[in-house]
């Protein structure tokens, strides 16, 4: 029998309900995978909430890791025993085990722990598509990323440092300074206490950022804007603070010709030659050192009403495991 979280109905931590049942039989294109470790993601409480629509009743959760128990009849590329993780839809990775296509599975380097493969596979394939994809940074640049010290912050700076540019990320808290500090920002401001579009023209001398790179949404669009140079990229890919209201574009794109656009990661890695693509590139700076994951908490399955309570009261300040 197989344990599972499952939501009837929209609305806060407490839809979370766990269920045991019988899995159906394995797909002739999926693979059965005993999970070792589940990814905790902001986007699962948009899920959770309603703020981005699923069909219910539903599972929950978008990546995890683990081994395959069974194989479907048409897969070839994987065998039982294979170390793998995943991302992306169906959702239902809050679960002690599940059946999964394999469009959407990598195989894990043996170097590469269950637990840190698990939180990668969406904090980090976003902080790959972010760099390589939606705006291609090059070393000669500076970016500014907010909520510098959350988790695919930690990733995406320490990345982006690695390629040669230079970091400004935000915080929200002075707690979060050092976090963000050792994990590759080169500057760090603390938007709760400062004005940060007043501090980032001044490191910049007045010019601005190439571009900003922006998780939190309502809160941080305007100023993100206010940072940017002439012809500037504007990449608002989270809602952490609440969704951005409707965009003036004579008012806020026209006056430094700015580019804007609203990605998402399956959009991106949508193809398996994309995804194996990005996962490739992620263990490689794994395996190098280049990024170093230091899981801040572990769950346990039946913990998960605490950890998206904890996750929306901003408690928790890195990557976060849950244990099936």
């Amino acid at each position: 029998m197989t344990r599972v979280i499952k939501i009837e109905k929209t609305g806060g931590p407490e839809v979370l309900k766990i269920e045991t049942i019988e899995l159906d039989k394995t797909g002739s294109e999926e693979v059965l995978i005993e999970q070792k470790a589940i990814g905790l993601n902001f986007i699962d409480t948009y899920h959770r909430s309603g703020l981005y629509p699923i069909e219910l009743p539903s599972g929950i959760g978008a990546e995890g890791s683990g081994i395959i128990k069974k194989i479907g009849s048409k897969v070839k590329d994987f065998s039982i025993g294979d170390r793998v993780a995943y991302a992306g839809v169906p959702l239902g990775a809050y679960s002690s085990e599940r059946n999964y296509p394999t469009k959407n599975l990598v195989k894990i380097p043996e170097e590469v722990d269950f637990n840190i493969a698990a939180t990668l596979m969406t904090k980090g394939l976003t902080a790959y598509y972010l760099l390589y994809k939606t705006y291609p940074i090059s070393s000669s640049e500076i970016l500014l990323f907010h909520a510098a010290a959350g988790g695919v912050g930690q990733i995406f700076c320490q990345w982006a440092k690695s390629l040669g540019c230079k970091v400004i990320g935000t915080v929200g808290s002075d707690e979060k300074i050092d976090i963000a500090k050792k994990n590759g920002c080169d500057f760090v401001i603390n938007y709760s206490k400062e004005d940060f579009p007043k501090k980032v023209l001044e490191l910049t001398k007045g010019k601005g950022v190439s571009v900003v790179y922006d998780g939190v949404g309502k809160n941080t669009f305007e100023g993100s804007i206010e940072c940017l140079k002439m012809r500037g990229m504007m990449v608002s890919f989270g809602n952490s603070s609440g969704s951005v209201a409707n965009i003036d574009v004579k008012k806020i794109i026209q006056p430094k010709s700015l580019y804007f656009t609203r990605p998402t990661m399956f959009h991106y890695l949508a193809t398996k030659n994309e995804l194996k693509e990005g996962a490739d590139k992620l263990f490689k700076k794994i395996s190098l050192g280049k990024i170093k994951i230091e899981i801040f908490k572990k769950y346990q399955l039946e913990d998960v009403v605490q950890a998206h309570k904890d996750l929306e009261g901003r408690k928790i300040i890195g990557p976060a495991v849950i244990i099936p």
